[in-house]
């Protein structure tokens, strides 16, 4: 199993209708993406950290994360201009 920890920035007052696109993106996502098995964005409580979106996206294999990515310019298309520049993003292996 792979795991992927993604972080990006919404850009000032868009966190509203960021929202409601990762709602649909999700679940278009899991949907149609063997080897998914989780695809959640958060938001991030705390000072500074409002327009802070964090993903948690787990997959069976890494041609499933592989698969995933390559859709992923086609799948965030409403998504991408709501988001800042510059992102973080974790590729992790479980321990156990």
């Amino acid at each position: 199993m792979v795991t992927l920890i993604a972080t990006l920035k919404i850009k000032e007052g868009k966190m509203p209708e960021a929202i409601q696109v990762l709602k649909e993106m999700a679940a278009n996502i899991k949907s149609s993406e063997p080897g998914t098995l989780e695809y959640i964005p958060h938001t991030v409580k705390g000072e500074g950290l409002e327009n802070t979106i964090i993903f948690y996206e787990k997959y069976e294999t890494e041609e499933a994360m592989k698969f995933h990515s390559k859709n992923l310019v086609k799948t965030a298309i409403r998504l991408a201009p709501l988001l800042d520049p510059g992102r973080d993003i974790k590729v992790c292996k479980e321990i156990i």
